[in-house]
């Protein structure tokens, strides 16, 4: 199958993203403090961008972030909006100088030149791909400099998984996040991992319980429900979907956490058996991450359709079902061959 150019494009289209990214080497650098950093310059960028984060889980060599990216607004923020906007970043690009930039452009004859001017930082929001370069850039530049080191710190460029925004597929994907730390064995009970969206949301942070909240109504196909509902629901979707059912004894003597192991996966799809949704989501499945395009048939069909000029002549149709699922339903525009595991 032709490659597809749908990981992390230029600009991305609104929707929901599951992005992804991971430090050069996979070395484990990111310890509490980083994480904490990175937890903090996310959410302010996030803020600045115009983007939502729905959760996210920052480990030791990588990071998943599942953020909404909205359509520009009719109205783009005036001159006065746009300053405040960047005021508030922790790193604020000088106003002053700014401010003076823009005196001198609105001294010009031009009655458009204010609107270009402002141009410039618009582009920097409503964007996935600027949301991404800025938050890995500016972690980048201050873990360099503590660190006495140059240099690339991430392997490469961000992987993005547009997912569909409703039903199934947004919750799929939000639980494979939050289960990160619990199928890594660091914790038992995943909202004991404070850098990920539902340990945020459990410790009371009301932004990530805003989050969850957004993922929840699509659990529920659009119903509402309240902060405190939407955190029962979910924990209960986690705990169905990621539970262990205790730990068994391995034949070195070892303790194994009740997770199927990957080679009794790939046995069981051998066999031509299929795994129910809380089995995958136990495992590192490269549809998560690489899957391009991740939803019902009829979404991924449609996003196909728009985008029909990335794909060879030969592909006739976008939406390809996850194999070795047990309930029908969740598709991804890549058709994996081999390595469905990693």
């Amino acid at each position: 199958m032709r490659r597809s150019r749908w990981l992390a494009p230029p600009d991305q289209p609104a929707g929901v993203y599951h992005c992804h990214s991971r430090i050069v080497d996979r070395r484990f650098i990111l310890k509490e403090a980083e994480r904490n950093l990175f937890r903090s310059l996310m959410l302010e960028l996030a803020e600045f961008c115009q983007v939502r984060i729905l959760t996210y889980c920052i480990m030791s060599n990588h990071f998943h972030i599942l953020v909404e990216v909205p359509k520009p607004p009719e109205q783009l923020p005036n001159a006065e909006e746009t300053f405040e906007a960047l005021g508030r970043l922790s790193s604020p690009q000088g106003i002053g100088g700014l401010r003076q930039q823009l005196e001198i452009v609105r001294q010009s004859q031009d009655p458009d030149a204010e609107s270009r001017w402002l141009a410039q930082f618009h582009a920097r929001r409503w964007n996935l791909s600027k949301f991404m370069q800025a938050l890995k850039q500016r972690f980048s530049a201050n873990y360099n400099r503590k660190a006495k080191r140059k240099g690339t710190l991430w392997e490469d460029r961000f992987k993005s998984v547009l997912v569909e925004g409703e039903g199934r597929a947004l919750v799929t994907m939000a639980a494979y996040i939050d289960l990160n730390p619990v199928r890594a064995r660091i914790v038992q009970d995943p909202k004991h991992y404070r850098w990920s969206g539902y340990g945020e949301a459990a410790s009371g942070s009301e932004s990530a319980q805003a989050g969850l909240q957004r993922v929840v109504r699509a659990l529920l196909q659009g119903e509402p429900a309240t902060a405190t509902q939407s955190l029962e629901v979910y924990r209960q979707h986690l705990f169905v979907e990621g539970s262990e059912e205790g730990e068994a004894i391995s034949e070195d003597g070892g303790t194994v956490r009740g997770c199927l192991s990957r080679k009794a996966v790939l046995r069981v799809l051998a066999e031509r058996g299929k795994l129910a949704t809380r089995d995958y989501l136990r495992c590192r499945v490269r549809y998560f991450c690489d899957g391009a395009v991740f939803g019902s048939r009829r979404y991924v069909e449609s996003i196909f359709q728009k985008c029909r000029e990335r794909f060879g002549p030969r592909r006739t149709t976008g939406a390809r079902p996850m194999r070795g699922m047990a309930e029908p339903g969740l598709f991804t525009v890549r058709a994996l061959q081999i390595k469905v595991f990693h």
